[in-house]
């Protein structure tokens, strides 16, 4: 990763490996907050030349580290500083929306030294969609740069009205004869072995409201350290004998832990960073739900903050209607005044019913109906969004169609203008059926029918029952395509089969919508050479006309697209392939820094060599941390319902791991910890503790082809 990225509630920070935020470039270096950058420039230099970074570490995830040295310095022919005379190190951390920084300079030559440390600063208050290129337009003005020896404030009058600001303040005062508005200078002098310290507090305003107080450097990162540590303590924790299956399960869960944020409804992940710090329907939605398992609060909390966000009208502007969830929200500039539509906009045919699904499987998994009650209203909308403008054309599928003129065209997960092409290659027209949406409908209306039942709603329960069983028929009439043994992507806008071979339709796996034989054909298809990479599921087979393993959606390995699948697999006792793609995902999680999973990665085969990784994919990013989650929840096989009052476990371990011991699991009112460990003839389960009052039941794996 060429980057170093940490975050804490909605302020987040991207540096270069050294910890420099350098202006202009693609790779927008920043700090960020609302959606725009308040630092656009920081950099450090010795007797005016950059140092050099010797080490740099970002794997505690809400802390940076980096350490650095001075080169080689003459003037005319006299030494000025010998090199590696003296080290730098960087400590960054956000809290409470400041942004710390201490600098320490220590002399580790042998003589006393004397040199000028400087530091360069800036803001440009630049909105996010223009710094990632997509969108040009109206923008407001650097209205002043305020300096002092121990501060510099820069002020910024933006297009939508509002004042920002950016104030940086240093605990040493700088040189002011040699004082500018944007390099600030120290001189330093040092006996051997002594060292000086830097301490820079960066906070940001909005409209006359500071978003954080700045605290004292060690109180500020005692009470963040702290935070982490009672976040590790309330979870539950996993031991193997597979360094790539602990790391990875650890990775996740403190990526996810950067990610949450809380905008006034409880904690939920924003999508990823850098790109997508924000709420972010689907992507939410599904890191919630992978999430689940270990902190089920977090699936609470994004279902608040989607409810809080509900469509309430229909806005072409926004591709909106009532009872909709949506897509992402914006907070910039652009957005602020309307010039693109984020605020928030709807375009996702998806998270609708994933909102429903979350909710569904949160209950099943915590019991808590009083949410499932509070939240009724907005499930009401929801179904009735699905059936009246989800399905437009009322031929009982749900389609999407792009309404707003600087919209989303592809509104599924695959959501680049390429991704849903027919195996001519010609590109689908909308309005299009996508074959995972339809599965997600499935597995919330048959979801929340058992909910209904629970609730004494048993009219409601019956309708959506067969409104779900409809559905299931017209399903495998209209996407199963007999000559490939596997079901279409998607129906276009003339309802033929889009039938290029895709990863999609393994998200039906864990609705329910397909039936035991072709599902046993699906996952047949997953893992056959064309779509299996070795590394994973990938986005599309080989063998098809538009296949492109360095495209973001045709090609590609996604690892939460695998994910989702996996589950599937896990649900209905795939053992033997659950093993399989755990093992291809743990070999990828083994090829990134901190066995971190990105975004995605080229679909290159294995056999080819080494992993290929994508370059501007996103990292941490929420959903691909789940993914690591999602394998340990995978090859424990476990699906518990506490309406029905069971747990169901079907462990299968993968090529390599020999045993899997997981501990205060929490399901219901209760903790579940077990042990799986390989047998000759399968595997072993050893229930270590349960005190949800469930029954345990041990469901039979599918035999292999």
């Amino acid at each position: 990763m060429d980057y170093r990225a940490i975050k804490e509630n909605n302020m987040f920070l991207l540096t270069s490996p050294d910890g420099n935020i350098y202006p202009g470039g693609s790779n927008g270096l920043g700090l960020y907050i609302n959606d725009t950058r308040f630092l656009s420039s920081l950099e450090l230099f010795i007797n005016g030349e950059a140092p050099i970074l010797i080490d740099s570490d970002g794997s505690s995830n809400y802390v940076s580290r980096m350490i650095l040295t001075n080169p080689h310095q003459e003037q005319d022919g006299s030494i000025e500083l010998w090199r590696e005379s003296v080290e730098i190190s960087r400590e960054q951390f956000i809290y409470e929306e400041v942004f710390y920084e201490k600098i320490i300079l220590k002399n580790y030559s042998p003589q006393p030294i004397d040199f000028t440390f400087s530091l360069k600063a800036g803001a440009d208050f630049k909105d996010m969609f223009l710094i990632r290129g997509f969108q040009s337009g109206n923008i407001g003005r650097i209205s002043g740069i305020d300096s002092e020896q121990d501060y510099v404030k820069f002020s910024y009058e933006g297009a939508d009205q509002l004042e920002r600001s950016t104030k940086l303040q240093w605990s040493k005062a700088a040189d002011a004869d040699a004082f500018d508005q944007q390099l600030y200078h120290f001189p330093i002098s040092l006996k051997p072995q002594e060292q000086e310290e830097l301490i820079i507090k960066t906070s940001v305003e909005i409209k006359g409201q500071l978003k954080g107080l700045p605290l004292d450097y060690e109180k500020a990162f005692t009470l963040l350290s702290q935070s982490h540590e009672s976040w590790n303590n309330q979870l539950p924790t996993i031991h193997s004998d597979s360094e790539a299956l602990n790391n990875s399960f650890r990775q996740g869960l403190k990526d996810l832990r950067v990610l949450l944020t809380n905008l006034g409804h409880g904690q939920f992940p924003v999508a990823g960073l850098p790109w997508f710090g924000v709420p972010f329907g689907r992507d939410s939605l599904i890191a919630a739900w992978q999430l689940l398992p270990y902190y089920p609060e977090s699936a609470r909390g994004t279902l608040y903050t989607l409810a809080d966000q509900q469509g309430t009208k229909e806005d072409e502007w926004r591709d909106e209607q009532p009872g909709k969830i949506m897509h992402e929200i914006r907070y910039g500039e652009l957005a602020n005044t309307n010039q693109v539509p984020f605020t928030p906009y709807f375009g996702t045919i998806d998270a609708t019913p994933l909102f429903l699904v979350l909710l569904c499987e949160y209950v099943k998994w915590t019991g808590d109906l009083e949410t499932f009650e509070q939240l009724q209203p907005n499930v009401e909308r929801a179904l009735e969004w699905i059936d009246k403008f989800g399905d437009r054309d009322s031929d009982g599928f749900v389609e999407y169609f792009q309404e707003s003129s600087k919209g989303i065209a592809n509104q599924g997960w695959k959501d680049s203008a390429d991704s849903i092409v027919h195996r001519d290659g010609h590109y689908a027209e909308p309005p299009i059926a996508l074959s995972e949406v339809q599965g997600y409908v499935y597995h919330a209306k048959t979801g929340l029918a058992e909910i209904y039942d629970r609730n004494n709603q048993m009219k409601k329960a019956d309708s959506l029952r067969n409104e779900a069983d409809e559905l299931k028929v017209k399903f495998e009439n209209a996407f199963w395509m007999e000559d490939e043994q596997f079901y279409a992507v998607a129906l276009d806008q003339d309802k033929a089969q889009v039938g290029s071979i895709t990863s999609n339709p393994g998200h039906t796996l864990i609705s329910g919508i397909t039936s035991s034989v072709r599902s046993r054909a699906v996952v047949d298809k997953l893992l056959s050479e064309p779509m299996f990479s070795g590394y994973g599921i990938r986005t599309m087979a080989a063998t098809e006309k538009a296949y492109n393993p360095m495209s973001y959606h045709d090609g590609s390995v996604w690892p939460h697209d695998n994910s989702i699948a996996l589950l599937g697999m896990s649900k209905l006792g795939f053992s033997k392939e659950v093993g399989i793609t755990a093992d291809a995902l743990l070999k990828s999680a083994s090829q990134f820094e901190h066995y971190r999973l990105p975004e995605l990665f080229c679909g290159y085969d294995e056999k080819r060599g080494r992993l290929i990784e994508y370059p501007v994919a996103c990292s941490p990013q929420a959903w691909a941390a789940g993914t690591s989650l999602t394998i340990v929840q995978s090859l424990l096989g476990i699906f518990p319902n506490v309406l029905q009052g069971e747990i169901h476990l079907n462990p299968a371990l993968p090529k390599g791991v020999e045993y899997l011991k997981i501990e205060r699991l929490p399901v219901g009112k209760g903790y579940l910890s077990i042990k799986v460990v390989t047998q000759e003839n399968g595997v072993e389960v050893d229930v270590l503790e349960n005190t949800t009052g469930l029954n345990i039941v041990f469901t039979q794996p599918v035999e292999s082809k």
